[in-house]
């Protein structure tokens, strides 16, 4: 029987204990773990530790230890301030309004004057012509301010750090702070500074419109980082079309022009769209300085900018050399409008006519229809620049003032001055008040003439003296210092007698001959006392002329005007209008023909020869002041009244000049020009009466009373 239970050989490696069985058989051999990368990272930084020991081994330590905190407090700022900037774009570009709100950024309206004819002859205030955009422009012009102002323009995200760079070297290298001089920004970044960084502007925070673009203009690092944000936020909001229009639209171009528009029809006349190379390079070339390189301030220097912007166009391959080479020859030159200097004295005089809030100080655009004639504006201005180069001496500081207008007062023509074309400058046919001289005597003659006395009447022209109370007995004498007895008022009036005046003015009464002229337009005060007949009351070239123009029309007052209407840009209906022309009678008709007939024998036979008009019909009266400070000549064809005076500002005597003179000269100069190509029209008519009428050196008593009741039931006075 088997033993089931009999032992088993024990589970053991045969060559534990050296059996023959280990040498029969060869274990494969266990292939060794690989060690953990851990580990193995660890025991290479263990194993370079240990080689960096020493004092060597601490300082690279250390470096590298500072590095590794500079890299971790760097990359974690940065993550910040990004987050930062981020929500301060994200901000701004919440509060960025719709374009159409960007494109006209004025505080101010503008002011658009027009002729007679309907053209434009000048502009005040801040000129916008309407909104363009960077496609409807020219392309030259779009292509001349990208090359000027920003070629990387459509590259960059609004910010050019590689721009900013290039600015500070310049700046540093010319000696400047690293934000002063040159700014290296975008155009992005001049429209957010245009736009003020969305900042309004407020009449209670800043004094000024000026001190408010002062402040928009500061340069700053703070202010600059403010810039590159807004900046940011515009790329994000506008596309790169946008952007430049409202660029194009809203930067300030000189002469008042703001945007490119109202620049185009400031300068040339014409619209931004139609601009050759030479004129948007022009155009583009007044982004740096305004006001200095504007073409109405220096032709020639706007012109050389204007080159240097054609060359850059060229380089950046915007234009081809030919044609680089062709406008710079043939530069831009401006239109004749633009010439005029935005319209010089009569533009000054009819903006102060208006009310304010519709000319200095409009926040509209406004349109002014006026009376001006721009071709007898000219015809003024050289004929007056004609006598002053062939009849006056060299070197003369004498001024003259000149007005045309017609007989309802509707002023043609004004020059307040030897220098025509200029802005803002002093009038001295407005604002200068002068004696008048001689010229007054017409409304001492056209007094008697109202009370019945006739032309032929006649007056003793002999020494004669009045007791003037307080200050003693006064005799006036002719300018010849002559007496030529019995002398009729039309014979005393061509010959400008002073004495026949007094008597003639004492005879019928001083304050008869004082409504009379208040009555034809002299609002100046006149004076009382008997040299009121010989002009000693000051007054201005512009009210005597409209005086004058009252003669003409046939005795009725007249306003002078230059201001028809007045209506905002848009509007079909005129918010004013015309606030001159023909009043109320003062002298009847009669009257006022037989004056006309005297004053036209002043200038056929008498003190103003030198004004007559080959074939023409002319009336008017010359006038000197005392010591010669004041010269007048003031005439009418049947069509135009025209106003001269000559003289010093300061009150000089003038040297051999009277009104029969350089005065009457400078009136036939220009109305040789302002008649030129008209056919000659006769002055109203009169048949002079058969019977001459002897008037008494003085006014009997007995007769006093008769005439000042008369005179007052004809000028309604009490």
């Amino acid at each position: 029987m088997t033993d089931s239970r009999r032992k088993k050989p024990p589970l053991v490696a045969e060559k534990r204990y050296g059996g023959k069985a280990a040498t029969k058989r060869k274990a494969k051999p266990k292939p060794n773990p690989k060690p953990k990368k851990t580990r193995a990272r660890g025991a290479a930084r263990r194993t370079v530790a240990k080689k960096r020991t020493g004092i060597l081994g601490f300082f690279i330590n250390l470096i590298r230890w500072v590095f590794a905190l500079i890299w971790k407090i760097t990359w974690r700022s940065a993550m910040v301030v990004s987050l930062i900037v981020g929500l301060a774009v994200a901000y701004v570009y919440a509060s960025l309004p719709a374009l159409d709100d960007l494109l006209d950024g004025r505080a101010q309206g503008s002011v658009v004057l027009r002729d007679r004819n309907g053209d434009v002859f000048a502009w005040r205030g801040d000129q916008f012509g309407g909104a363009v955009t960077a496609t409807s422009v020219s392309e030259h012009l779009k292509n001349a301010v990208i090359a000027t102002e920003d070629k990387r323009f459509y590259r960059h995200i609004g910010v050019s750090p590689r721009g900013v760079a290039s600015a500070v070297r310049i700046n540093l290298r010319e000696g400047r702070g690293p934000l002063s001089g040159h700014g290296g920004s975008t155009i992005t970044q001049q429209t957010a500074k245009l736009l003020c960084l969305g900042v309004e502007f407020d009449k209670d925070q800043w004094e000024s419109e000026a001190a408010y673009v002062a402040d928009c203009r500061r340069g700053s690092m703070a202010r600059k980082l403010k810039e590159a944000i807004y900046a940011l936020a515009m790329e994000a909001k506008y596309s790169k079309d946008d952007i430049l229009s409202i660029y194009l639209n809203r930067a300030y171009m000189g002469g008042g022009a703001y945007g490119a528009e109202a620049a185009a029809q400031r300068y040339f006349g014409k619209s931004a769209a139609a601009l050759n190379p030479a004129e948007a390079a022009t155009i583009a070339g007044l982004l740096t300085a305004p006001s200095r390189l504007a073409p109405t301030s220096n032709l020639k220097r706007s012109q050389d900018r204007a080159a240097t912007v054609l060359r850059l166009m060229n380089d950046q391959g915007f234009l081809s050399d030919a044609l680089t080479t062709k406008w710079q020859d043939n530069p831009a030159t401006l239109s004749e409008a633009a010439q005029a200097k935005a319209g010089g004295y009569f533009a000054d005089w009819v903006m102060s006519t208006g009310p304010e809030f519709f000319t200095n100080n409009t926040t509209e655009d406004v349109i002014i229809s006026t009376t001006l004639d721009q071709r007898i504006q000219q015809a003024t201005e050289e004929g007056l620049a004609w006598v002053f180069e062939n009849k006056v001496r060299e070197g003369s500081k004498a001024e003259a003032a000149i007005v045309v207008m017609s007989a309802d007062g509707a002023v043609r023509a004004m020059v307040g001055g030897r220098q025509s074309k200029v802005s803002g400058a002093f009038n001295r046919a407005v604002q200068a008040k002068r004696q008048t001289g001689s010229a007054f005597k017409p409304f001492v003659y056209a007094t008697a003439l109202e009370l019945g006395y006739s032309h032929q009447d006649t007056v003793l022209d002999a020494p004669y003296c009045l007791n003037i109370p307080g200050s003693g007995e006064w005799c006036p004498r002719n300018y010849t210092n002559k007496h030529y007895g019995e002398v009729s008022l039309e014979w005393s009036l061509m010959n400008s007698l002073n004495i026949p005046a007094v008597k003639i003015s004492e005879s019928v009464g001083r304050d008869n001959v004082r409504k009379v002229a208040g009555d034809f337009g002299i609002a100046s005060d006149l004076a009382d006392g008997p040299a009121l007949a010989l002009g000693a009351s000051e007054s201005s070239l512009l009210e005597m002329t409209g005086a004058y123009a009252g003669i003409l029309n046939g005795g009725s007052s007249v306003t002078p005007f230059g201001l028809v209407e007045l209506k905002l840009q848009g509007d079909n209906e005129p918010l004013m209008g015309s606030g001159g022309g023909i009043g109320e009678r003062v002298i009847s008709e009669g009257a006022a023909r037989e004056l006309i007939y005297m004053m036209s024998k002043v200038v056929s036979e008498g003190t103003g020869s030198r004004a007559q008009l080959p074939g023409w019909q002319v009336a008017g009266k010359t006038g000197t002041t005392s010591a010669s400070k004041d010269a007048w000549f003031i005439g009418f064809t049947a069509d135009y009244v025209a106003g001269v005076w000559m003289g010093y500002d300061d009150n000089t005597p003038l040297t051999g000049v009277t009104g029969g003179g350089l005065p009457a000269e400078i009136w036939k100069e220009v109305m040789l020009r302002v008649t030129d190509g008209m056919s000659p029209s006769a002055l109203p008519s009169f048949t002079p009466k058969a019977k001459p009428q002897p008037l008494p050196p003085q006014r009997p008593n007995n007769r006093e009373n008769v005439l000042e009741q008369l005179l007052r039931g004809i000028l309604g006075g009490n």
